[in-house]
């Protein structure tokens, strides 16, 4: 089986770590019309509307917009394609998810949760609210970046500390979920020094 890829040297590494029976090709644009792929897995750099003229299943990396508020045709699952979610052994999708589907996941040596299309998925929600509540401690100053990052590892088994996964993610993904979730639930808004440092 083939996947053709497009994503940033960070995620291609990542994603590539662990190949299952896959083969992985690596695309710049979606016009290479040189890749026959049994699917696409889009992480980065590409518009919804450049998806409508693919046939093949098409895994996108979409933690914030949902599938209707992208307007995506049936052939689009989302995934949560953050560095640091891709590695893992078990992937949350939303959207339309076949058998033609299951077989690709397999394949990719991946365990799938069908989740609800919501903004986040799943497991996004509650990292961004952790790394959320790290930048109100250091607002307060509470303590220091490095010392609530160990302390996070220490006391709850996490493999990164807050702010060391706000760095691996990006900044920027983080308050844009926040910042969407909070339009419907206040619980979720932003720090003022989070937003600030997304914003540089």
């Amino acid at each position: 089986m083939t996947i053709a890829v497009l994503a940033d040297d960070d995620q291609w590494k990542e994603l590539t770590g662990n190949t299952g029976t896959v083969r992985w090709e690596r695309i710049f644009q979606l016009e290479n019309e040189t890749v026959q792929p049994d699917a696409f897995l889009i992480l980065s750099g590409a518009d919804i509307s450049a998806l409508a003229h693919l046939k093949k299943p098409v895994l996108f990396n979409a933690v914030v917009n949902t599938l209707k508020e992208l307007n995506a045709p049936l052939n689009v699952i989302r995934i949560n394609g953050w560095k640091s979610f891709l590695a893992r052994k078990q992937w949350e999708v939303a959207g339309n998810v076949t058998g033609e589907l299951m077989e690709i996941f397999a394949a990719m040596d991946k365990q799938v949760s069908i989740v609800t299309d919501v903004p986040g998925l799943v497991a996004a929600r509650p990292v961004a609210m952790i790394i959320n509540e790290a930048y109100f401690a250091l607002e307060q100053q509470v303590s220091t970046q490095d010392e609530i990052d160990i302390a996070m590892k220490l006391g709850t088994n996490y493999p990164y500390g807050p702010f060391e996964w706000a760095n691996i993610i990006g900044l920027k993904n983080i308050y844009d979920l926040l910042y969407s979730l909070s339009l419907t639930d206040k619980k979720y808004a932003p720090s003022s020094l989070l937003k600030t440092e997304a914003a540089l």
